[in-house]
């Protein structure tokens, strides 16, 4: 996505609201967003894609993430937080609703 997006007025830069996904989603215990380094910064570029926004004509946005998560977790609970951390963090920040978060677990995290 190339384009910025305009959100009831407001023009962001496609990043924006993927930062603000991913620092919502990492807060959660025991989860890791994918295209995250080990330090927590996200990685720009191809790596990055742990996240996906779709925001429809009426302004509602729609949130793809994917997430590793550490072993011994009730994965719907975790994926139920994600989504709560989520939609709390665009409805505050970015000030519209969130029509979904779709939770992706894409491997389990086991201790070294």
């Amino acid at each position: 996505m190339s384009e910025e997006i305009r959100l009831h007025g407001l023009g962001l830069k496609p990043g924006v609201i993927d930062r603000i996904v991913t620092l919502a989603a990492a807060q959660v215990e025991g989860v890791a967003v994918c295209g995250q380094t080990l330090a927590g910064l996200v990685q720009k570029g191809a790596a990055a894609k742990g996240v996906d926004i779709a925001v429809d004509e009426d302004g509602l946005v729609s949130v793809d993430i994917h997430v590793e998560v550490d072993y011994g977790l009730a994965l719907p609970s975790v994926a139920h937080a994600i989504q709560e951390a989520v939609s709390d963090a665009v409805r505050s920040q970015v000030g519209v609703s969130v029509e979904s978060v779709d939770v992706f677990v894409d491997g389990v995290t086991f201790p070294e």
